[in-house]
């Protein structure tokens, strides 16, 4: 026996591969909830039971350096516990455009902003030439009592920005930062 003979791969057949025909029929319809979708989800995703967290509340406020008492502090308040904030910042910067303008006096609005936000509210009453026009309001709140807004206000040709903070301190919304860049 030679090597060569003996490490043959070839395979011999004496007979000819016979070929089965198939044939394709459509499959019957089935109304079933499993086919509303034209795919078939053979391996469907686990479903994860996500458990809705509470948002943190923020718990120093801005003081801009004042020292308070422990007992008569400014305590927290959860947006859950204020108004609406979309509406309410709409109306704010509503009157401090109108401020501005010198349209209105800064005394509507001291319960609504800290000592330092109304004394520079106060120095710019009558800045403005005329009351700016609200054209979009963007908020975010990046913790449960905090809200911060961008607002965008036509003065005639021109566009500006209002920024503004809200914190909830005490039951009510106060803002802690209002800029006109």
């Amino acid at each position: 026996m030679r090597k060569s003979e003996a490490m043959t791969t070839q395979i011999y057949i004496d007979e000819d591969p016979t070929y089965k025909s198939v044939v394709l029929e459509p499959a019957p319809i089935v109304h079933s909830q499993f086919w509303s979708h034209p795919v078939l989800d053979l391996f469907p995703a686990p479903v994860v039971e996500v458990i809705a967290q509470k948002a943190m509340l923020f718990t120093t406020p801005s003081c801009f350096g004042e020292n308070y008492d422990p007992d008569f502090a400014p305590q927290p308040t959860s947006a859950s516990e204020l108004p609406e904030l979309h509406t309410w910042t709409l109306k704010f910067v509503v009157s401090v455009l109108e401020i501005w303008a010198g349209k209105r006096q800064p005394a509507q609005l001291s319960h609504w902003c800290h000592q330092k936000i109304y004394n520079e509210l106060t120095r710019n009453v009558g800045s403005q030439k005329e009351v700016g026009r609200v054209r979009a309001l963007h908020q975010s709140e990046p913790l449960d009592g905090i809200c911060e807004s961008t607002v965008t206000v036509r003065y005639g040709g021109r566009l500006r920005s209002l920024v503004i903070r809200f914190e909830g301190i005490d039951k009510r919304w106060l803002c802690t930062a209002l800029t006109l860049l």
